[in-house]
């Protein structure tokens, strides 16, 4: 039997040697899903995959680019309005995990009190958190505080799509995310995006609740076994309408 095994149209992951030892195929709102299993390096190093990561690249420069360029007028009149309303520098910079669990410092414009803080990212926001800003609460809900973030995919340390990328210590359901689910590590098999397949279908805000957190990442997994520019593309039309538009800002 090959090593590779295909679920569904462009879900290549890890098979067992065994047909009656297949993870049974689900759905995670819509995708594909076989487990968490990890994929192969054959399945990695595919050429139809390689093209479809190139192409991402190309989307991911030309898009945050344009963006960059057509956001500016909004994105100086945000920073403005931080730094006359509150002290403190106009950007929040924090370290996260990133492919393979490398770590990078992510951009976002500052939407809380500067001495209120959370550089460790433990302290997750509340409803009504009384650290958040005045702007601080409209640029979350709108989800403009993210617009700083185009910087990192312009530059290669996040991609317009994938899995949302966490602080090494993050926490769900009361205890470390990691320990939590223990496949967590598979979510870090691709860059980590400015929204994702997770996020567009809901999955945002707290992590309080032990199994939707656990159902973010089965969505992430499940995103990077159907992983295609057109899904990318596809999610990112998703999130214009669900997160700009309609977005909780938690």
């Amino acid at each position: 039997m090959s090593s590779v095994d295909f679920v569904g149209r462009g879900v290549a992951m890890l098979s067992p040697d065994s047909a009656a030892e297949r993870p049974p195929v689900v759905l995670q709102s819509g995708l594909p899903y076989a487990g968490a299993v990890a994929l192969t390096p054959e399945v990695l190093a595919e050429p139809r995959r390689r093209r479809h990561l190139f192409a991402k690249r190309v989307v991911d420069i030309l898009l945050s680019g344009a963006a960059l360029i057509a956001l500016m007028p909004l994105m100086l009149l945000v920073a403005a309005i931080i730094k006359i309303t509150s002290s403190g520098p106009v950007t929040f910079r924090q370290w996260r995990e990133g492919v393979n669990g490398t770590s990078f410092e992510i951009l976002k414009f500052r939407s809380m009190r500067q001495d209120m803080c959370d550089l460790s990212g433990v302290a997750q926001t509340a409803s009504n958190d009384p650290r958040v800003t005045a702007i601080g609460r409209f640029i979350r809900r709108t989800s403009i505080d993210e617009l700083p973030q185009l910087i990192n995919v312009l530059r290669g340390d996040m991609s317009l799509v994938g899995p949302r990328p966490h602080v090494d210590n993050m926490r769900a359901g009361g205890m470390a995310y990691k320990e939590l689910v223990p496949y967590y590590h598979l979510r870090l098999q691709m860059q980590p995006g400015l929204t994702g397949w997770a996020q567009a279908n809901g999955f945002r805000g707290s992590t309080t609740d032990p199994v939707r957190a656990r159902q973010r990442i089965d969505h992430d997994i499940a995103y990077i076994q159907n992983f295609s520019i057109w899904l990318d593309l596809r999610i990112i039309l998703i999130t214009l309408v669900r997160e700009f538009v309609g977005g909780s800002g938690e």
